[in-house]
């Protein structure tokens, strides 16, 4: 690859971070060819971007972009595989990771994931991460929170109304 290529690389690179600030970064040292094609696919399917590139090209695009990433160089370490996700795709991108190696396969593993301005770094994140509830869940388990109390004054005040109607309609035909 040359100069001039890399630095087109980074370029795509730094406007897919931008794009996708969310992103898991995962190992695939010793896969080989199918198993690449597989993942690829996979990811494809459930509409991940995924990039397999070496890991200067990453760190050279993670610092032109905005925010700290630099906790995570260390961990780039042999060869890596990008999976850009957005603010509910890293839940599946996540589950993807595990039933792809669920089907025998020992990789990829995680190395380093960024969701949400938060970092998780190793594999043993990867339950984490499918279980961590998105901004539009928590807001939406909010809301529902928040709106039970008020139907359930409201509620009792409807069933309030008949009762007293009904108590009145008797005392008026006696």
């Amino acid at each position: 690859m040359t100069k001039d290529q890399k630095v087109i690389l980074v370029q795509e690179l730094v406007e897919q971070f931008k794009q996708y600030p969310n992103f898991l970064i995962t190992d695939t040292e010793g896969m080989n060819v199918a198993q690449v094609g597989m993942l690829r696919r996979a990811a494809f399917e459930a509409n991940i971007p995924i990039r397999v590139v070496k890991n200067s090209l990453i760190v050279k695009a993670l610092s032109q972009v905005e925010g700290d990433y630099e906790a995570a160089y260390p961990a780039l370490k042999r060869q890596s595989a990008v999976f850009f996700t957005n603010e509910t795709s890293f839940k599946t991108a996540a589950k993807l990771i595990k039933e792809f190696r669920s089907k025998g396969n020992t990789k990829p593993t995680l190395k380093v994931a960024f969701v949400e301005a938060s970092s998780f770094f190793g594999d043993d994140q990867i339950d984490t991460l499918i279980k961590l509830k998105s901004k539009e869940e928590l807001v939406g388990e909010i809301i529902g929170l928040l709106q039970s109390p008020m139907q359930n004054v409201l509620g009792a005040l409807n069933s309030g109304g008949n009762i007293l109607h009904g108590v009145l309609k008797t005392l008026e035909s006696r």
